[in-house]
């Protein structure tokens, strides 16, 4: 027993001697081996960098390329448009408008073909005499006004560069949910090219009183005065809004409430002005309202949801399909409408001349009618309460 005590005693003072050794000559001999650091592809030209936990640079540089700057000169207002608007007021004093230089608009826009159309904003473009873009490259180029549609307030522009074009990809705006994280990518008061973060608030946002048609994706990415018309990208550097609009208690910097046309809307305005130079929309032809508690007491409704029809137009589709005040309009080419902003959407959507079937709940009896849908003239309002 002795013996076997002082071999384990040996043993040990040699093992603690030979750690204390390689601990002191080869320290990285007891440690794992440092792991390889994954890198993220660089822009060109620059080294490659070491991949950051929660970095979004590779989403800002598979994006960036594709913004652009969008400058826009327009005449100089008059002293009644002066007098009219606040802002200009503040900016313009009393001074005649003879005395007064023609503006430069500033804002920016989205490469989203290889052939050089940019999506932009109208409100950045309407009413410019001179266009011009300057690409993230340096390149500077006048632009071409393709076709606008003040009532997305999306406009399109196209620059003639030799290829490669750099362009975007599209996302998904129908896959977006609130917490994912966005990138908005612009040029806030005309500093340059700025990427800022955040996530999506919400979505769906209407009656902002912003367009005609309102389907906004809500979020706290910093959007300045210069972003409009500009990307607003997911954490893969795709493109699932134009940035617009930004709320603001003094119609300057961003208080953290931003809103973005969603892609999918965008790319539809795209296409149609593109093909047509305009934007057709199908039209129903009725005044509504909402149906509410109060109004289904009232009107001894059998529904407490859909669109109430408050009036027809003479000669309209609703009135050839057979629509009459009092009904209630539940479902539109089989998708269900609850507001009339919904109402509008939907048809708006619908191709002008198409057929298509409207649900109607008329007292106890609903009605599938079958309506040919009619021409929306822009801005008209047929189908949204009076304001």
């Amino acid at each position: 027993m002795r013996q076997t005590w002082l071999i384990f005693s040996q043993a040990t003072t040699v093992a603690l001697a030979g750690y204390f050794v390689v601990s002191t000559l080869k320290p990285e001999w007891l440690h794992e081996a440092p792991k390889v650091v994954p890198t993220l592809p660089a822009a060109a030209g620059a080294p490659p960098r070491a991949a950051v936990q929660f970095s979004f640079a590779a989403a800002a540089q598979a994006a960036s390329p594709a913004v652009v700057a969008v400058l826009a000169n327009k005449p100089a207002p008059s002293q009644r448009e002066i007098d009219a608007d606040p802002w200009l007021r503040f900016h313009f004093g009393k001074r005649l408008p003879q005395q007064q230089r023609p503006q430069t608009g500033l804002g920016s826009g989205v490469i989203v073909s290889p052939d050089g159309y940019v999506l932009t904003n109208n409100h950045v473009v309407s009413g410019a005499t001179e266009i011009r873009v300057q690409l993230a490259d340096g390149r500077d180029t006048a632009a071409r006004l393709v076709g606008t549609d003040p009532e997305t307030d999306l406009a399109v522009l196209r620059i003639t560069l030799p290829p490669p074009l750099p362009v975007i990809h599209p996302g998904k705006a129908g896959e977006l949910q609130v917490g994912d994280v966005v990138l908005a990518i612009g040029n806030p008061f005309n500093v340059g090219q700025t990427v800022t973060s955040g996530i999506v608030s919400a979505l769906g946002r209407t009656q902002l009183g912003l367009s005609t048609f309102e389907n906004f994706i809500q979020t706290d990415a910093a959007i300045n005065p210069g972003n409009s018309g500009g990307a607003l990208v997911d954490v893969q550097g795709r493109l699932v809004g134009i940035n617009t609009a930004i709320y603001s208690r003094t119609g300057g910097g961003s208080l953290g409430i931003g809103f973005a046309i969603p892609v999918d809307s965008a790319y539809q305005v795209l296409e149609a002005l593109v093909k047509d130079g305009k934007v057709s929309r199908g039209w129903l032809g009725v005044i509504t309202g909402d149906v509410n508690p109060e109004v289904v007491d009232t009107l001894k409704l059998a529904v407490d949801h859909g669109v109430l029809v408050k009036e027809v137009f003479k000669a309209s589709p609703a009135a050839k399909a057979g629509l009459e005040a009092g009904d209630v309009v539940t479902e539109v080419g089989g998708q269900a409408v609850r507001s009339p902003r919904e109402l509008v959407n939907v048809v708006a959507a619908l191709r002008p001349e198409s057929q298509t079937v409207i649900a109607v709940q008329r007292g106890k009896e609903l009605l599938k009618l079958p309506l040919q849908v009619g021409l929306r003239q822009p801005q008209t309002g047929d189908e949204t309460p009076p304001e």
